[in-house]
């Protein structure tokens, strides 16, 4: 008899994306417990242990999601390519839901998406070959010299991708003007902001 995949869930909620091209749209974030790629400045470290979270079958995530009405899904974690995600895509995606993934790109891709939003990380670099499948590109900013190591990522992109450059929470007033002028120098990037966090949503 066939085991189905059971997924690590951190933590699950409705709010608001806060972030990027989907901003101020209505989503229900699933967010997967584990991550290796350690940013320094993360903000969900408490995401990063790989074991002792709940165990949930891709069935118990639908109703999780369809019990909220939300028409969109977030993957998140942690780093949510440490799991094989084709069985949970293919369950969702059958409900006519719209699958929304934020990776680091350290691992491969895995599940059909609408949405792919590549956030590279200097602390373990994406795989070869997921740049060119990733919608959108945002680029947390947490030193200036981030900006330079955004401009090499941008190169490996599809020229439709969006790309956004997004500074740290916790460094946000020092770096939103320099974030200013480097989109006015570049305007094919954007500015991200964290509206979740002035809003004070999850």
């Amino acid at each position: 008899m066939h085991t189905p995949v059971r997924y690590p869930l951190m933590e699950h909620f409705y709010t608001l994306q806060g972030e990027g091209t989907h901003a101020g749209k209505a989503a229900y974030f699933l967010r997967l417990g584990g991550c290796n790629v350690g940013c320094v400045w993360c903000d969900v470290k408490e995401s990063w242990p790989l074991k002792g979270w709940p165990l949930y079958t891709a069935e118990e995530l639908l109703r999780l999601v369809q019990a909220s009405g939300a028409p969109n899904v977030v993957i998140t974690g942690g780093e949510p390519l440490l799991y094989d995600l084709t069985p949970l895509t293919a369950t969702l995606g059958a409900a006519g839901l719209n699958l929304w993934l934020e990776t680091s790109g350290a691992y491969p891709l895995t599940g059909q998406w609408n949405w792919i939003v590549l956030s590279p990380k200097k602390f373990k670099e994406p795989v070869e070959g997921i740049h060119r499948q990733a919608h959108e590109l945002k680029v947390v900013v947490y030193h200036p010299s981030d900006l330079d190591w955004a401009l090499k990522h941008a190169a490996l992109v599809r020229p439709e991708c969006r790309l956004f450059v997004q500074p740290e929470w916790s460094r946000r007033h020092r770096l939103e003007p320099l974030l200013v002028e480097f989109v006015k120098a570049h305007p094919q990037w954007q500015l991200s902001l964290q509206t979740h966090k002035y809003l004070g949503i999850p």
